[in-house]
């Protein structure tokens, strides 16, 4: 049998995907709030009893906030590097009476999770040790690109030949450089080699991975303030139009309603 991914939320505020095979539900992060965590999955006819593990990108609040909930509730395995378990354990604003079941992997390490393998690889961003993921089953791969300020070669070589491709496109640079509300230093940031990808550079990696094996992208992490999804989807779409990459499915995710599942 296939897979199935399902982005449950995704932006400035939190961040969670779903993805499933017949025996495994793994999470993908965990930054929306605990109830919104349930209610979603809930939406999807699943459970927290039924999620098999929790795979971490790093530590910022919106990649781990539901977490002290989720695991308050059931002790589900949560697959971390060592860097980002402790920056998350010594947060002080986290409750630390709730334990969490910590599964440590090496950074580009490959692990396995129910039938699900899952490997990791370094990106550029500015947490302790930030990874993102490429799962795989039964000849299906999805990969996950949250949360980079560029794609190094590492990144595009990991996900070169998926079939689905989750990637931020955070911000429209113009609109970010005209936000009034940001501070300099903040834009500064974001813009960084380590900061988020922009619709551009999500589209740039878009047409630097895509193969016959890629059906579906999804963009994730949009800015509230700084992007719109119409903009995202038809930058992306449309350099992937001019590659003649018109069987690539391009969909955005929001962050209040999880987004159509896509099955292998």
């Amino acid at each position: 049998m296939g897979v199935k991914v399902t982005i449950l939320g995704s932006g400035s505020s939190g961040n969670c995907s779903l993805i499933e095979s017949d025996r495994t539900c793994l999470l993908v992060d965990a930054g929306l709030s605990g109830r919104q965590i349930k209610e979603r999955l809930a939406l999807l006819g699943r459970s927290i009893e039924q999620i098999t593990g929790i795979v971490l990108t790093h530590e910022h609040g919106d990649h781990t906030r539901g977490l002290t909930v989720l695991c308050k509730q059931r002790a589900i395995p949560v697959y971390a590097n060592r860097l980002t378990a402790e920056a998350i354990s010594s947060d002080p604003e986290r409750n630390a009476a709730v334990p969490i079941s910590w599964r440590l992997f090496a950074t580009g390490s490959s692990f396995e999770i129910g039938d699900l393998t899952v490997e990791s690889f370094s990106v550029p961003h500015d947490a302790q040790d930030p990874v993102n993921f490429v799962v795989r089953h039964n000849g299906y791969t999805v990969g996950v690109l949250t949360d980079l300020g560029h794609a190094t070669k590492l990144v595009a070589d990991r996900v070169r030949a998926t079939d689905v491709l989750i990637v931020e496109a955070n911000h429209d640079v113009k609109m970010l450089q005209d936000d009034t509300v940001r501070p300099w230093s903040t834009k500064q940031r974001i813009l960084s080699r380590h900061g988020h990808l922009s619709n551009d550079a999500a589209a740039t990696l878009a047409c630097d991975v895509v193969t016959d094996k890629l059906r579906h992208v999804f963009l994730a992490h949009l800015s509230r303030d700084c992007n719109r999804p119409e903009l995202a989807q038809r930058v992306v779409a449309e350099r992937l139009g001019k590659l003649g990459a018109r069987h690539v499915r391009v969909a955005v995710s929001g962050q209040d309603a999880p987004t159509a599942t896509v099955s292998l």
